[in-house]
């Protein structure tokens, strides 16, 4: 276990260079190899669940399914064939024959057990470490109605992943985004929300006016965005339950923009442009009382509070061409912290506070990139026609983004990857769809 830990954590968190590194952790059970910045990914054993109807049947594989996908999408994961299970688990408290998955090299083994009883449905699974002999953790218990079986199932990978990387889960939580249809001069965007993986789209508007750049609160009730319905761009709120909308900042003859939550979700960060000047405002979503961050001739946008609402990284062009900057949250002298080729934009803080992403643009190439929030270590992701707009998974390990790519007649799609650039793919969308923010885990 101690060899998968640190193998993950490498590769996780420290970035490509650390990689070969972790080749000379110590060796135990469990273990993740990496050679030339590859990791290669753990076999696991999915067994099929435990259960006494027909209904019950057919919902644990469609589980395991959701379990399966959610692991190996990591890229640290290969779940292994089931028809090369010499002793498939039939009992959920039988004792695990640990030979006969050692002879598979399976590495670790998901066994569990769904109970389908009218309307709610029980699901228990235990993580075995084959070659240590023992159980990981003590086993869970998940219930919840029918309709809700996906989520137990994120809930059953992220315990998973989890307990084998020692990293945060993230499967269970949501992403709002724009979908986009019809030509490029006559684009359609209206916000829909979806899970992680792209399952259970709804559309929250009706797509008659323009909307942009969607921003989710910490606690998945509310979402902030931008839109052209009077004709200028303005702020709106909607709740997510209700699905009714209000106006945060429309004043005629100005532009608001680029809004973004405070970590308490009490306020909220915005652009505002008022006879030619671009500035950052602090509103209180309760008082409605603005107070002005910045004041300079340059365009201040794009601003992201740290976890602890200390801090706010922003994009200003005060020294020539967009660059980052950090601030107090309450204002005060600003400080640059990137400092390489090209211009960087749409920053946001993980939500560990340990990383900045962001957007550059060098040599005719978009890039996704993080850097440390002293502006150090700074490291390319991804390198396209067109990456834009990066927002993190809850656990700040993954990315998502927007990509355009040349001949696509500005069809935008959404891809996610890890901050060690590994592991790109895209997720799974009806059509096109762009400016991906991620939630916080659901409730």
């Amino acid at each position: 276990m101690r060899r998968l830990t640190t193998a993950c954590l490498a590769a996780l968190c420290l970035g490509l260079p650390a990689l070969a590194a972790a080749q000379d952790a110590p060796r135990g059970p469990l273990r993740i190899e990496i050679t030339d910045g590859v990791i290669e990914p753990v076999p696991i054993a999915l067994s099929d669940f435990v259960t006494s109807s027909m209904q019950g049947q057919t919902m644990a594989q469609d589980m395991l399914g959701v379990i399966r996908n959610d692991l190996e999408g990591t890229g640290l994961f290969r779940t292994i064939s089931r028809d090369a299970f010499i002793s498939p688990v039939t009992n959920f408290d039988s004792p695990v024959a640990y030979a006969d998955w050692k002879t598979i090299n399976a590495q670790a083994l998901v066994t569990g057990e769904l109970d389908y009883s009218g309307n709610s449905i029980s699901v228990k699974f235990r993580l075995f470490d084959i070659f240590s002999e023992q159980q990981l953790g003590e086993g869970l218990q998940f219930n919840g109605s029918p309709e809700g079986w996906r989520r137990i199932a994120h809930k059953v990978a992220d315990a998973i992943y989890s307990r084998i990387t020692g990293e945060g889960p993230y499967f269970d939580s949501r992403v709002v985004f724009v979908s986009e249809s019809g030509p490029k001069d006559a684009r359609v965007k209206r916000l829909a929300v979806m899970d992680q993986d792209g399952a259970n789209v709804k559309y929250l508007t009706d797509g008659r006016a323009l909307v942009i750049a969607p921003r989710i609160s910490r606690d998945n009730d509310r979402v902030l965005y931008t839109s052209y319905s009077s004709g200028f761009p303005h702020i709106y709120e909607m709740n997510l339950n209700s699905l009714s909308v209000t106006a945060i900042d429309d004043q005629p003859g100005s532009m608001a923009f680029s809004p973004r939550y405070a970590p308490d979700g009490r306020s909220i960060l915005f652009s505002f442009e008022q006879g030619g000047n671009t500035d950052l405002y602090k509103l209180d979503l309760g008082s409605r009382s603005r107070t002005r961050l910045t004041d300079a001739a340059s365009i201040e946008t794009a601003p992201s509070f740290s976890p602890d609402g200390s801090r706010i990284v922003f994009e200003s062009d005060r020294s020539g061409a967009p660059q980052l900057y950090v601030m107090p949250a309450g204002g005060g002298e600003p400080k640059r912290i990137s400092f390489g080729a090209g211009r960087y934009g749409t920053p946001v803080w993980s939500p560990k506070g340990d990383y900045i992403a962001f957007t550059k643009q060098n040599q005719g190439r978009f890039h996704i990139g993080v850097m440390r929030p002293d502006g150090s270590e700074e490291r390319l992701l991804t390198a396209a026609f067109l990456d834009e707009a990066p927002t993190w998974s809850p656990n700040g390990r993954v990315l998502m983004f927007t990509r355009e790519t040349p001949g696509s007649g500005g069809a935008a799609q959404i891809y996610s990857v890890d901050i060690t650039g590994r592991n790109l793919q895209r997720v799974p969308t009806p059509g096109s769809a762009s400016d991906p923010a991620w939630s916080a885990l659901l409730k």
